[in-house]
């Protein structure tokens, strides 16, 4: 009892050390504020110079289920929709981009304020963010996009009797927009492990919970799918499997995070 104590007083003391006025807080949440937007409008200007390469890259599975098939193309039917289609293109790329520098600048705002056991708790949840934001988009890529464009392409038909011919031929503006609105849908889906585990972590939650709760976690990962997705059954369930897969792997985590805490050896997240 008295190491802890004597544990939390230079704790404590820095605290207090780092403790500012409310003005000087407010220079520095700017100072924090002015960096990231400087890095942002940057790498925007980077991003734009090469955002036909970025969006050639978004089409890539789409060219790869049209392979050998020759006049096959996108569209745009306004003057300046593919200009606003390249900006949309650099603001995400360079959002995507800067978030590192987003969340450094977040750490050095907020880590003076925090003790040594909660800079230790928060670091990881802020470094596993990025990295299962870019999961969820890779898993759309190269695991979604291919088989959802291959069947979507599928209802073209040939012209015969009784029927005209029907062919693909997508616009860029919705192209870019379908693409990047499941890439976020499951982006932010594969954060469900670091919003589960803060609860669990913070006591509002517990793993005994979690469990209790699964089918109805089940059903609003269904209707999750369903408004994140577009309205067809394919990418509502390759969505929704996937939050379920990551709300029983939160458990398995949670619950060894609390096993750790309870035997008191170091916790791992």
């Amino acid at each position: 009892m008295v190491d802890e104590v004597a544990d939390e007083v230079p704790e404590n003391d820095d605290i207090e050390k780092s403790r500012m006025p409310l003005v000087d807080h407010l220079t520095e949440l700017r100072k924090r504020l002015l960096l990231s937007v400087i890095a942002f409008l940057v790498l925007f200007f980077v991003c734009f110079y090469f955002a036909g390469v970025f969006f050639n890259f978004l089409v890539q599975p789409l060219a790869d289920v049209w392979e050998g098939e020759a006049g096959r193309q996108l569209i745009y039917t306004a003057l300046t929709e593919k200009f606003f289609t390249e900006i949309k293109v650099a603001f995400f790329a360079a959002a995507f981009i800067a978030f590192p520098v987003f969340a450094t600048q977040i750490w050095f705002f907020v880590a003076p304020g925090l003790f040594k056991r909660e800079k230790k708790a928060f670091l990881p949840f802020l470094i596993a963010t990025p990295v299962l934001f870019f999961a969820g988009g890779v898993f759309v890529y190269y695991v979604l996009l291919p088989v959802a464009w291959e069947f979507f392409a599928s209802f073209e038909q040939l012209a015969g009797e009784g029927s005209m011919a029907i062919s693909l031929v997508p616009k860029v503006n919705e192209y870019l927009s379908l693409v990047m609105r499941l890439i976020f849908a499951f982006g932010l889906s594969f954060e469900l492990p670091i919003v589960l585990l803060i609860l669990v972590k913070v006591g509002i939650t517990s793993p005994a919970g979690l469990r209790k709760k699964r089918r109805y976690a089940i059903v609003v990962a269904f209707v999750a799918a369903a408004i994140l997705t577009p309205p067809d059954p394919l990418s509502q369930l390759a969505l929704a499997l996937p939050i379920i897969m990551l709300y029983e792997a939160s458990i398995f985590i949670a619950s060894k995070m609390m096993k750790n805490v309870q035997t008191g050896e170091p916790e791992e997240t």
